[in-house]
């Protein structure tokens, strides 16, 4: 099962990389994200704002997350006052590398809430 939907996210991922729409969305993503999402990053900080839902973060294990910035749950708690999270053992995409284990920790989270 788990090589199926493997296939069939690879098959929509060829598909997209091939739309120019598709392709320049996500070049604007990354644009934002070292530009105006920044701003309002630093802006928000300056302004002692944090994120006051419930927040979630998950992360890969076989990446380098950990390595390079220790704890990941302190630096979410800069942003939120009210964080959890873990790892997961899988690579970059652990929709779907670990469906079954990101599942689990999404219905738990959301349970709680």
């Amino acid at each position: 099962m788990v090589a199926l939907v493997l296939l069939r996210s690879y098959a929509d991922f060829l598909a997209s990389i091939h739309d120019p729409a598709t392709v320049h969305g996500m070049i604007e993503d990354y644009r934002a994200g070292l530009g105006i999402d920044r701003q309002h990053d630093e802006d928000d900080r300056a302004a002692g704002r944090k994120l006051e839902c419930p927040l979630l973060v998950l992360w890969s294990a076989y990446d380098d997350l950990e390595e390079l910035h220790s704890d990941v749950i302190a630096i979410w708690r800069e942003w939120s006052s009210n964080v959890q999270g873990n790892s997961l053992n899988c690579h970059h995409h652990m929709a779907e590398e670990v469906p079954e284990a990101l599942a689990a920790e999404l219905g738990a989270f959301f349970h709680d809430e």
